[in-house]
């Protein structure tokens, strides 16, 4: 399909037109004029107040993982540590990464329907003594969010040199407290609860971080070191995306005038709503504990009478378009995203309901 009628995928979501419209003007070159300048570090404001951080941000041309494989390079030599707490694809993946550019690692592996135990972290951060530590905040493919606050005061407890924390799923969706919570390298993207094209990425940048990648010195095209002086001496690293910015100033905007807490509470209302309808079907969720459920995407159980591709294709003879999953998930488990623009109770009710039929057409009965 090329546009979804109901669309309830986990990200990209649904973009509103003021964020389409900023790609209208024919900007010019944001190499040469000082209004891209006043744009990014207005931009880079209102990140500041979503993200809870007075660090300096980062806002690279990319989709999000640019900001997480940037991160990785420009704080980690080969053969240095890294702890990676994995209650998912993406949380392990990150380990996997870290591994591929030579780091020593070792990951801290939970069931993938569980959340972060803090106490087994803090073990295995007294056993290996790494230099960083990384988490991720809302696992998508598992629909869990995890208490990384916790995590980020082990950080500091044993002074371990950096916390890096993806929060590409979580971010204006349900609070990121990056300062609180230690985070030294916070990222996230902007096709999830911000509502925009997935064309920009950015890092929250602590002090202790900007210290080893100076240290470091990665001289690659997702090098996070000329972002540290590039408002200032006003010159980027590579030719910026004048409109991708002004379009994520626009949902940042947005944001903004809702409010971060009406937001957060948004999300939390249709997350349980959509949970709710879902039992009422007969449905399984697949974390172990509702407790841990993210508010951004609802992870259900695939029913066995009708199986993941069959599921997936009479919704999308509807119109309807939601997320399989990934890894050893895959064909087990589907996901119904509803952050940004689709945390909206009417479009979830649209969705739930054409589930419902789907579901009733498809010979599957409650427990």
């Amino acid at each position: 399909m090329l546009t979804y009628a109901i669309p309830l995928v986990p990200g990209p979501t649904r973009v509103p037109e003021p964020v389409r419209r900023a790609y209208l003007t024919d900007y010019g070159s944001a190499d040469l004029e000082p209004e891209y300048s006043q744009l990014y570090a207005d931009v880079q404001e209102q990140l500041r107040t979503i993200m809870d951080t007075g660090n300096q941000i980062a806002i690279m041309t990319g989709e999000g993982m640019i900001a997480l494989w940037g991160a990785l390079k420009s704080c980690i030599r080969p053969g240095e540590r890294v702890l990676a707490v994995s209650t998912g694809v993406f949380g392990y993946g990150i380990g996997e990464m870290a591994a591929a550019i030579g780091a020593e690692v070792r990951w801290v592996e939970f069931d993938y329907d569980e959340i972060i135990q803090p106490e087994r972290v803090e073990e295995a951060i007294r056993d290996f003594r790494p230099k960083m530590v990384t988490a991720v905040h809302c696992e998508t493919p598992s629909g869990t969010l995890n208490p990384v606050g916790p995590v980020g005061e082990l950080v500091r407890q044993y002074e371990i040199p950096l916390y890096y924390v993806d929060a590409v799923a979580s971010v204006a969706g349900t609070p990121v407290l990056t300062d609180a919570w230690a985070i030294d390298l916070c990222l996230i993207g902007t096709q999830k609860a911000l509502s925009a094209f997935p064309d920009l990425a950015a890092v929250a940048v602590s002090e202790r971080a900007w210290e080893v990648i100076t240290e470091v010195n990665y001289p690659g095209y997702d090098a996070l070191l000329p972002y540290r002086d590039a408002l200032e001496k006003r010159w980027f690293p590579y030719t910026p995306a004048w409109a991708s910015l002004a379009a994520l100033h626009e949902a940042c905007r947005l944001v903004l005038d809702e409010g971060p807490e009406q937001i957060y509470a948004r999300h939390a209302r249709v997350a349980q709503h959509c949970r709710d309808r879902a039992r009422a079907m007969g449905l399984s969720l697949y974390p172990v504990d509702e407790a841990g459920c993210s508010p951004t995407v609802t992870a259900l159980e695939v029913p066995k009478s009708l199986g993941w591709e069959e599921l997936n294709q009479r919704l999308r003879e509807r119109g309807m378009g939601v997320g399989g999953s990934l890894g050893p998930l895959a064909g087990q488990v589907f996901r119904i995203g509803h952050m940004g623009t689709q945390a909206d109770m009417t479009l979830v009710d649209q969705g739930m309901d054409v589930l419902a039929q789907v579901l009733s057409k498809g010979g599957f009965h409650a427990k």
